[in-house]
């Protein structure tokens, strides 16, 4: 199932899901889509915590699925995180990622986290096996134009508000204008 970043938060509170992958190229909405899922899988009891980072082509899968498929020693449940930099999990990867999706485990809750992927990437069936698998996160970067909008929205989620009229757009488009698209200087600017 595939949402957007806004959705994750509805989507958490109707249901944790066992797998979710985030990927895209705007760090701020990436974080925090992570974040968001691992807060949600701690209030569950997703005490325990292990990170897998996927470098180079020699990666040995098999920690992954046994880690997957091993009783917590120190948790009922576990929160296991896949980061693949590259976004290229190579031909075992892909493999061990199909398997690992067929083997979900009531007691774990999986995230896997990638960049932006290519088109490639994104009609490749490890892809398509973690999305018939979870929930996938697409965090693409706001547009120009509708930037005034997400910091507008942020302002209101804080109980900060602009004013409706032509002097309120005026101030979200010079806001706008000084972060230039970078989503982490407008997020230190609206906090």
């Amino acid at each position: 199932m595939q949402i957007r970043p806004e959705q994750l938060e509805a989507q958490l509170a109707r249901e944790l899901k066992a797998l979710y992958t985030i990927h895209g190229d705007e760090p701020l909405q990436a974080q925090e889509a992570g974040d968001a899922i691992r807060a949600a899988a701690r209030a569950a009891g997703f005490a325990e915590r292990k990170v897998f980072t996927v470098s180079g082509t020699h990666f040995d899968w098999s920690g992954v699925i046994g880690a997957a498929q091993a009783m917590s020693l120190f948790a009922s449940a576990q929160l296991i995180e896949i980061r693949i930099p590259s976004g290229k999990p190579g031909k075992d990867g892909s493999d061990a990622l199909h398997r690992y999706c067929e083997a979900l485990a009531d007691d774990v809750v999986t995230l896997v986290q990638l960049p932006r992927l290519d088109g490639q990437q994104l009609k490749s069936g490890w892809l398509a096996a973690l999305d018939a698998a979870g929930v996938v996160v697409r965090v693409d970067p706001v547009e120009r134009k509708a930037l005034p909008v997400w910091i507008a929205q942020r302002l209101a989620a804080q109980g900060q508000r602009v004013q409706a009229d032509d002097t309120g757009r005026q101030a979200l488009a010079f806001f706008a204008d000084r972060v230039e698209g970078n989503l982490l200087a407008a997020h230190q600017e609206i906090q």
